[in-house]
């Protein structure tokens, strides 16, 4: 078994599906076995994590919620492939529930004046 800073290694870190498209980035962590004393990661949460982060952000996560995309989405640990500079993934976004549609809403965003991400 391998230990892991979750704080450092994978929080906020981005997700990379088997296709290697970006789909995402780590927003929590689901745990379980921390009062047994034998916590491990069970699932990655990745969501609207825009809706936190100002003006521009809380508009962008309007936009995903009408066009159906928002949500916080449940990703199994056991589809981690592996852990470097981010979470590359077993299976292609649209398996995982993962393609919300992110870079469409980030286009359409970056056309705002004084929009920055």
């Amino acid at each position: 078994m391998t230990e892991i800073d979750l704080g450092l290694g994978v929080l906020d870190h981005q997700l990379v599906d088997s296709d290697r498209h970006r789909c995402g980035k780590v927003d929590d962590l689901e745990l379980e076995g921390i009062q047994e004393g034998r916590p491990h990661v069970t699932e990655i949460l990745a969501g609207p994590a825009w809706e936190h982060r100002g003006l521009v952000g809380g508009l962008a996560a309007r936009i995903a919620k009408r066009l159906g995309r928002g949500g916080l989405v449940h990703v199994p640990w056991g589809e981690v492939e592996r852990i470097r500079f981010g979470i590359r993934l077993r299976r292609p976004a649209h398996e995982l529930g993962l393609d919300r549609g992110e870079e469409r809403a980030r286009r359409i965003v970056e056309k705002i004046p004084g929009a920055s991400l």
